[in-house]
Formats: C-alpha cells, structure tokens, sequence
C-alpha cells in the first residue's frame, strides 16, 4: 500500500486542514501530528485519536466545526467546575460547547446521559479541546439523541427525517459508557443517535459496552438510525479502541452498529472492538442471537460505507464479519475501500469475497490501494 508522503503534499495537506479548521491554533498549523488531527496534549492517557497511517483527503462534511464565540463554557478553570450537571445543562441547551477545566486532562464522571433536545439550538457543538474524557463510569450511556422520543421534544411530523439537531462531538474521550440497563432505546454504550444529522472529527471511544446478546443489538461505542435525506455519518480522525484493554464491546458492532445508515469513515483506527452474541441475525434456534461486525455492524437497505485510511485490526466477533458485517436486506447500497487496512482480525465466517468482511455476494464493493486479509 503506497501513502503520499512527500513533503510537498505533507504541507498542502497541513494548509488544506487549518482552512477548513477555522478556529486551528499555532500548534496545529506547525505540528505535523495534524495529518492525523491528533488532539491530545497528553497522549500517555491512552491510544491518540486516529489511524497514524491515514492520509486520505477529509471530506469538507467531516472536518471539525468551529467553535468561536462559543454558547456555553462548562468549568471555571478548575477540574471540579467541570461536573456532570454542567455537561448535561450546557447539552441541554445546545450550541457550540467548549470546556474551561483547566491546562491537565480531566475526567468528567457521568451519572447519566447528557440529552440533546430538538427544540433548542439546530447545532449541537462539544468540543473537549483534547483535555476531556467523558466517562459512563461503567453505569450509564454519556450521549443521546433522538428526534423521535416525545421526551425530548417534537418538532416536526417527519421526525425520522428532519435536518436537526446537527450534533458534532470533537476533540473529546467518551469512556467506560454503559447502556446495558436500556430497553426502550437500545444498544450504544456511549452514544445513542436518531434523526438529523451526527459526526465525529478527533475523538477516542475506549472500553464503552451495550447489550451483550441480541440478533440487532449493537454499537458498543456508538449506534445511529434515520440520518436526515440518508446523508452519511462522518467519522473523521477517530480512534475505537486502539490497543488491547481499551476495545468497546456490544452484541452486534463492538465499534460501531446502525440500520439503514451510511457511514464515511476517514483516517480512523478500529481495533479490539468486540462483538460478542451469539447466533447471528436472524438468530439460530436455541441462541439468543448476535455476534456480528467486530468494528463495523450495518444492516438495513440502500445504505453505503466509505473506508478511507482507515485501518480495522484484532476485532473479533463469534458470528459473522470479523471486521465488517454489511447486510442490505433489498441487496442495493455498496461498499468503497480505499488506502486502507484491514486484517488480524478473527472469528467467525461468512466471507463470499474478502476477508473477515460478510455481506451479500452481489453487494458492490471496490477496493482500491489498501490491504484486506
């Protein structure tokens, strides 16, 4: 596999970042991590966010978002200004969300999720300055939202397809995020998405669980339905996982899981995600169903996946897709995979045509400049 590495490109490629990064700092502009947007001031407290391999272009959709001027500053400056009621008010509310906790990083112990409601601002901004985890604490999902759910307010008559909220979380940790105790809304152990739009640019998802078995159930990190007008999912400089001991786990799609959804996932590392159920989807007689997608779950009909310098590594599923599990009911959709890798990845079966990815025989898929085995 060949990566454009010359020092030309490496400087275009710096100064095509900070003009779509409209708030990028004198660090970001002067230090080459920004080829894999890494936001973190100390990376000793885990595996940096993105794939160090990855070089592909970032799509404009999946650059980060500014947060000039912004709506709310959750803290004081000190760590204990920094509070799970203060996250869920300044959620609450919307807007751009930035974190005044201090020069360390900080750990905020969520004793329930943060909600976005539908009535509040049309962009819901949280950025963590790469200083911020977000932690479930083992006990609770951290984020939802849910354009359907009368709870959180409805604001149209379509509401499986309406253009907002548009929630970006960025330059942020969500961690030890639990939503095994959640039975209207499951799966996603630390996100929860439905309706209008959601992306994630520069974050980590570590050791984050949802239900452990299920034929359907899924997304350890994160689970999505019903993107406004079926526009994809931008996953952008993200890290699942990343090392041994901090992989997310859930019964379907130990990264991420959806129906009907389009992911574009671009220099993003998926590694010792989980999917643990057993019995695949539909479930065999005497199991209880799931086990499929180690990184990647998605069912559902016309829908797509985008791989761009994106590596999927040691997953491990008991059922189907090792790495990937892609199943469109009505046989439309497709699959793209480009300057990436995908391999050490183990279990399971189902392969017609690659690797350790299970999906219908005549489901399209290109592969260009990338390693599958």
């Amino acid at each position: 596999m060949t990566y454009l590495t010359s020092p030309t490109y490496r400087l275009y490629l710096r100064v095509f970042i900070c003009f779509l990064c409209l708030n990028c700092s004198e660090e970001t502009i002067t230090n080459d991590a920004v080829l894999v947007h890494h936001p973190l001031a100390h990376p000793e407290d885990g595996p940096p966010a993105g794939n160090p391999d990855g070089n592909a272009a970032i799509p404009v959709e999946g650059a980060l978002e500014s947060v000039a001027n912004p709506d709310t500053v959750v803290g004081n400056g000190t760590p204990e200004s920094c509070t799970c009621d203060a996250v869920v008010e300044a959620v609450a509310k919307g807007g751009k969300i930035v974190f005044n906790c201090g020069t360390a990083p900080v750990t905020i112990t969520m004793d329930r999720p943060a909600k976005v409601f539908n009535n509040a601002k049309p962009d819901v901004v949280i950025d963590g300055g790469g200083l911020v985890t977000l932690s479930g604490n083992g006990r609770t999902r951290i984020l939802y939202m849910n354009t359907c759910d009368p709870n959180q307010v409805w604001t149209t008559d379509h509401c499986q397809n309406q253009d907002s909220p548009r929630l970006t979380v960025q330059n942020i940790t969500f961690a030890d995020g639990n939503s095994v105790t959640e039975t209207a809304y499951d799966g996603g152990g630390a996100i929860w998405v439905r309706g209008g739009r959601f992306k994630a640019v520069n974050s980590r998802f570590f050791n984050n669980v949802c239900a452990s078995t299920g034929p359907d159930v899924g997304g350890g990190a994160i689970r999505v339905f019903s993107q406004y007008n079926n526009l994809p999912v931008y996953i952008t400089n993200c890290t699942f996982g990343g090392a041994e001991g901090y992989g997310n786990v859930g019964s379907n799609g130990g990264g991420i899981s959806s129906i009907g959804v389009s992911w574009t996932l671009t220099n993003s590392l998926f590694s010792y995600n989980r999917a643990i159920g057993h019995g695949g989807n539909p479930s065999q007689s005497g199991t209880p169903g799931g086990g499929s997608g180690g990184a990647i779950y998605n069912d559902g009909n016309r829908m797509t996946l985008s791989l761009n310098g994106t590596t999927l590594a040691h997953n491990e599923v008991n059922a189907y897709g090792a790495s990937i599990f892609f199943v469109s009911n009505n046989h439309t959709g497709n699959i793209t995979i480009d300057s990436s890798v995908i391999k050490n990845n183990t279990g399971g079966s189902w392969y017609p045509v690659y690797p350790s990815i299970s999906m219908h025989a005549d489901t399209p898929i290109v592969v260009t400049n990338s390693t599958i085995e």
